[in-house]
């Protein structure tokens, strides 16, 4: 899939560690202006720890892609089969668990090939619906789900470090 300066392609295991280094460069990129450096540090060095994301690569119901911009990594969607919650009452669903561009990328239609990718493999796979969570404070990412045609549906707790946060649940209905 292309976008004309941008690819998406499949991660392997032998993506792992870049992979787990741009989750959590992406992740501080997006939430440290918002959080204590103290809940970030937290977070990142007992939650989403380096080693943590290397397994998830590979993991069962796990699916990554990778967005290329030119030749640099400019972002990533980590898609998620077999994981509900309670709110949502499909039995066949796809989670969008990550999606990140990198902050020089933003805006430049990384976004928007990886959400299409995930479309794409949702109905490859006859998911009816794609779902999503959002931190009720990320206006931004909140606004491009909206965009995109989801919609809210409940929301979940998220700890970060010490600060017990709210996200959004957001769905989209594919068929």
């Amino acid at each position: 899939m292309t976008d004309s300066m941008i690819y998406i392609r499949h991660a392997t295991t032998e993506d792992a560690v870049t992979i787990a280094d741009l989750s959590r460069s992406t992740f501080y990129e997006t939430f440290a202006e918002q959080n204590s450096s103290k809940n970030m540090d937290l977070f990142l060095n007992e939650q989403f720890t380096r080693d943590r994301l290397v397994k998830e690569v590979g993991a069962e119901g796990n699916t990554f892609l990778l967005a290329y911009y030119s030749n640099d990594l400019a972002g990533y969607v980590k898609l998620r089969q077999g994981q509900f919650p309670k709110q949502l009452k499909e039995s066949k669903a796809l989670e969008i668990a990550r999606i990140y561009a990198a902050k020089e990328f933003i805006g430049k239609g990384v976004g928007k090939l990886l959400m299409q990718a995930s479309f794409d493999i949702a109905n490859e796979r006859n998911m009816p619906v794609i779902w999503l969570a959002v931190w009720e404070h990320n206006e931004r990412a909140y606004n491009f789900y909206k965009n995109w045609g989801f919609e809210i549906f409940g929301s979940q707790l998220f700890l970060l470090g010490h600060d017990l946060q709210k996200d959004w649940l957001m769905k989209k209905d594919l068929k």
